[in-house]
């Protein structure tokens, strides 16, 4: 199998990507990558490494498009953006799935001009791991529709239900819909609307939750709007830092404390790598015709490697067709 990787997306391009996809190599012998960017810089990177023979390829890319760049701007002026290269890559069929760690909105943008939505699909959505009582939740959309109807939010549903199943391996995820309340009288007409679908919809649909019930465990999916999702993400993102900086500051006061840290410091470690988003590599494009995945700027070579495998499980899972068909029994919301 192999996967597209965007060399010059991270805010440590190209060293990042590379380190990762050579990391990526070593976990999974049948995966291949094109690696794509800048030449001389990647191949500089490269060098560093012990590479499996012919398992990278480099695909020439001479710009980039920067995180605070405009999307459709950049797209239209910068032709061989390494971000457009990589989507056209897996439109060509050369890859089966897109990895980057680029400008989100780029990315997203590219994917759908080069790749296009799969069949029955209003509009693809990004979804995120959160991390939960009972393991980890899907939450979608997390910023790239700002404006739903309901026929959105149960479409986005019915994806997130797909990849639950595809990286939880649970048959019957639970699915729910964000809402200020579990009451029916709460909420907006879109919510009323998506729970109308997908209350007759093929699927463990659970109902209502609210923001907390995420973390609490009560689903495996939550749909909402990308606007709700991504103020989500963003506050669930500066959680771990905010909360162990907290600790460490109290640890540092008291001697009984400190003693107390150490002896509890292998189940604080698991309890931060759950909130580590490095863990779960990034986040996937769901309903585009082909594999997707999102990463943060801020990526590590582990998140790279990470974000590459997820890649390959969601093309092994055949997550696409899955969804394809999942949206066409329940009759694309009609």
């Amino acid at each position: 199998m192999k996967i597209v990787v965007d060399a010059m997306g991270s805010d440590a391009a190209p060293a990042n990507e590379a380190a990762g996809c050579v990391k990526a190599l070593k976990e999974s012998p049948e995966l291949e990558i094109l690696l794509v960017g800048e030449p001389k810089r990647v191949g500089r990177e490269l060098a560093k490494y012990s590479v499996p023979g012919g398992r990278i390829e480099v695909v020439p890319a001479s710009e980039t498009i920067g995180m605070d760049e405009k999307p459709a701007e950049a797209l239209r002026k910068k032709k061989d953006a390494s971000i457009r290269v990589g989507a056209i890559c897996v439109r060509e069929g050369r890859g089966e799935a897109f990895v980057s760690a680029g400008n989100t909105g780029a990315a997203t943008m590219a994917s759908l001009i080069a790749i296009g939505r799969a069949p029955g699909i209003r509009r693809p959505a990004i979804a995120a791991l959160f991390p939960s009582r009972e393991g980890h939740c899907v939450v979608l959309d997390v910023g790239a529709n700002v404006i739903c109807k309901g026929v959105h939010l149960h479409q986005f549903a019915i994806m997130g239900e797909v990849y639950a199943q595809c990286i939880f391996n649970i048959d019957q995820p639970r699915v729910g819909l964000l809402s200020i309340g579990e009451e029916a009288a709460k909420g907006s007409g879109a919510i009323f609307e998506a729970h109308r679908l997908l209350s007759r919809s093929p699927i463990n649909y659970v109902g209502y939750v609210e923001g907390g019930d995420i973390l609490r465990g009560k689903a495996d999916v939550v749909a909402c709007d990308g606007f709700t999702g991504n103020a989500l993400l963003k506050f669930a993102e500066s959680v771990p830092a905010i909360v162990f900086s907290g600790l460490r500051s109290e640890v540092k006061r008291d001697l009984i404390v400190r003693i107390g840290a150490g002896l509890s410091r292998a189940a604080l470690r698991r309890v931060k790598k759950r909130w580590d988003y490095a863990e779960y590599g990034g986040a996937p494009l769901l309903g585009v015709n082909g594999g997707v995945i999102i990463c943060h700027g801020k990526s590590s070579p582990k998140a790279i490697m990470n974000a590459v495998l997820v890649a390959e499980k969601f093309i092994h899972f055949g997550a696409t067709r899955l969804i394809t068909e999942k949206i066409g029994r329940c009759g694309n919301g009609r």
